[in-house]
């Protein structure tokens, strides 16, 4: 059994290199480890990701999956947050817990439905007021990353 009290960012197929190069950077400047799981849409040495990650690349911790499963069996005890426009709790109902993981989908699909309707009590959406009908994946794991490090006291005299 792995332990783990930092966050954890899972994206599963992330496809568009400055994202995750963003989400690397706020990984790397809130101590938050990043899960990247399965067939990347980009290789990581692409310039683009590392410029969106500047200088921060390596001073993230990065662990490669294959897929979902080989990483909750990395973690048996880990709890996974699912994230998707399409349920109905709103990420502040949720009370986070250090050590969680937060699952992020690709950018054109999400996570997978089946996925989240098997995962209902653990999975979380950002409301959308307007009618613009997602937000962009690096924006969506700031917003959830920092309740989830608000509602720990982890932000306190930081």
């Amino acid at each position: 059994m792995v332990k783990n009290e930092s966050f954890n960012i899972v994206l599963v197929e992330p496809e568009i290199p400055p994202n995750t190069g963003n989400i690397a950077r706020l990984c790397g400047a809130t101590g938050t480890i990043l899960h990247l799981v399965g067939k990347l849409g980009f290789s990581t040495d692409d310039k683009t990701l590392k410029r969106a990650g500047l200088d921060y690349w390596s001073e993230v911790e990065i662990h490669y999956w294959p897929d979902l499963d080989a990483l909750k069996a990395a973690y048996p005890n880990g709890r996974f947050i699912y994230t998707s426009k399409k349920v109905a709790k709103t990420y502040v109902e949720l009370e986070f817990r250090c050590g969680d993981f937060i699952v992020f989908g690709k950018e054109t699909k999400g996570l997978p439905e089946d996925l989240i309707e098997a995962n209902p009590a653990t999975s979380v959406r950002i409301p959308i007021f307007g009618k613009v009908r997602s937000l962009n994946l690096s924006t969506s794991a700031g917003i959830v990353l920092y309740e989830a490090l608000r509602q720990t006291g982890s932000l306190e005299g930081k």
